[in-house]
């Protein structure tokens, strides 16, 4: 090997830590845009009532021969959501595992914990879809009230985003079975793991204000 050859593998190997940090940095400043979206969000549904949105009242119905107001606690199911919460935060561990392996250059190990985390990201999703269906069925959508259009715009933004980092997950897992741990794919992993554990806090911060807020005021 040359002494030129040598000094193009150094030149080749600075020129692609620089483009990966540049590529993390610009997407930090994706994540503080995102970050505003959601403080938005969380502005307006805290905005719609003076118990920060948690009193969502539904016309009269009947309990045992008694005339009786919905409240949260016959809205949202606490045990299902903490469920929910549960899996999210699990495949935030996961996604770790996957990010140890990648720094130790394990290809099958980043494959299998990859695709763990897609299964349970794919299962907070269908847990949070059944949730919408049942609210709606209820009478609690969208157009029952401002409350609840806030609550369906804070709760899916977050779960569209959840959406496109399962999309992304899947052509991580093609990049990685195609082209092995290149110092490309590790960037863009490792791109993927600060939107994954973004949305893990922006979910916590979710189920705090909405589910537990709404519980805890009545």
């Amino acid at each position: 090997m040359t002494t030129n050859t040598v000094k193009n593998m150094v030149h080749e190997e600075h020129a692609h830590h620089d483009h990966g940090a540049v590529t993390i940095f610009g997407f930090w400043v994706y994540i503080l845009t995102d970050l505003m979206i959601f403080g938005c969000l969380f502005a307006v549904y805290a905005s719609l009532d003076p118990a920060y949105g948690v009193a969502m009242y539904h016309p009269m119905m009947e309990v045992n021969g008694q005339q009786v107001l919905y409240d949260a606690k016959h809205i949202f199911q606490l045990p299902f959501v903490l469920t929910e919460t549960f899996i999210l935060l699990f495949s935030s561990i996961t996604y770790g595992f996957a990010m140890v392996a990648a720094h130790k250059n394990n290809k099958g190990q980043v494959m299998t914990w990859l695709l763990i985390t897609l299964v349970l990201g794919a299962a907070f999703i269908s847990m949070e879809v059944y949730e919408f269906h049942h609210l709606v069925t209820e009478g609690f959508g969208p157009s029952h009230s401002a409350t609840f259009s806030a609550f369906f715009a804070l709760v899916g933004t977050h779960g569209l985003h959840v959406t496109c980092g399962l999309i992304w997950m899947l052509v991580m897992i093609a990049q990685v079975a195609a082209k092995g741990l290149t110092a490309k794919v590790n960037t863009r992993l490792s791109c993927l793991s600060l939107f994954w554990h973004f949305l893990d806090i922006v979910w916590i911060c979710v189920f705090t204000f909405v589910y537990l807020k709404a519980f805890a005021a009545f």
